[in-house]
């Protein structure tokens, strides 16, 4: 049995997200972003806030996707624009956050490869990564995916008292949309 309970057995459904998720959302992003480096917020976020969230994503046809099994929400993941700019418009940059106690059900990659589909089929064509340069696990995992270390930003972040160094991961689809190209 993982924390949240699922045995590593369960059948994991990967489907949009709705406001009955808010709830598993927030406290998984408070968790797991808020409480470590993934994420540079600095203050947990409320439900209200993520609804918010989940609105500009959904009126923008931004997916939110979330990851269930046997009725818990064990992670979730989303793609919103990069830049405001025009010119960014099929370039998106995506979030995915997962639950303790479910990370070694390979949740986040199910959510990555659904949510890499789904670019795919929105004529995306790059997807970027801003990770915390020291969260050697996150960048492996995106390795794996296929993404590639596009630039580093030192000391763009504070958090935990410390200065944080920003890694940009990039997954370029080629303009053909047949193979993946990394740079």
């Amino acid at each position: 049995m993982s924390a949240h309970g699922v045995p590593p057995s369960a059948t994991v459904t990967i489907r949009p997200a709705t406001e009955a998720d808010l709830e598993a959302i927030t406290r998984i992003y408070n968790d797991a972003g808020v409480g470590t480096t993934a994420s540079y917020d600095l203050e947990p976020v409320s439900v209200d806030e993520r609804r918010e969230w989940l609105e500009r994503h959904t009126s923008s046809n931004h997916p939110v996707l979330v990851a269930v099994a046997d009725g818990e929400v064990l992670g979730f993941a989303g793609y919103g624009s990069f830049r405001d700019k025009a010119g960014y418009g099929q370039t998106v940059e995506h979030s995915v956050y997962v639950a303790d106690g479910a990370r070694a059900l390979g949740v986040g990659r199910m959510l990555m490869l659904a949510l890499i589909d789904r670019a795919r089929g929105d004529g995306i064509h790059v997807m970027v990564g801003v990770l915390d340069a020291d969260n050697d696990a996150s960048v492996a995992f995106h390795r794996k995916l296929g993404f590639v270390e596009v630039g580093r930003m030192p000391q763009v972040g504070r958090k935990f008292d410390r200065w944080l160094d920003a890694l940009l991961m990039q997954l370029t689809f080629p303009a053909d949309g047949n193979e993946l190209r990394t740079q």
